[in-house]
């Protein structure tokens, strides 16, 4: 049996109007999803991607840290966006300057190319496809 790929992505936020704003723009869409759960112990925000996966935004009552993410320590180290091709990756090259986003530029690798950005949050994105 094959082990299934990813249907969703969700990552605590520390201000959730401020990320919302972000991923509405970086994704000319709107969230499907902008509500309270568990009793209010959590919000979440979900936005639908291509190929029906799912990217949510969550914040919690009473987290212990408004810390700035940081992909050295233990957890996630970023999230990655398939794109069809460099061409592709060059127009969200262009997309990122339009909104203001800095990013590191279109890289090459061995591996694949990839355009690299972090959002309000300083958690680490990238749009990447495979090797050219």
């Amino acid at each position: 049996m094959a082990f299934p790929g990813l249907q969703h992505v969700a990552i605590t936020v520390t201000d959730l109007e401020r990320s919302t704003r972000w991923y509405t723009a970086l994704f000319g869409a709107e969230p499907v999803l902008d509500e309270d759960e568990q009793d209010g112990r959590f919000h979440h925000t979900v936005f639908v991607l291509e190929g029906g996966q799912l990217f949510g935004l969550h914040t919690h009552q009473g987290r212990e840290s408004g810390d700035a993410f940081d992909e050295r320590r233990t957890g996630l180290d970023h999230v990655g966006f398939a794109v069809g091709s460099v061409a592709e990756l060059e127009q969200w090259q262009a997309r990122l300057d339009e909104l203001g986003v800095e990013h590191g530029g279109v890289k090459r690798a061995g591996y694949g190319v990839g355009l690299s950005f972090r959002d309000p949050d300083n958690i680490a994105l990238e749009l990447f496809t495979g090797p050219e």
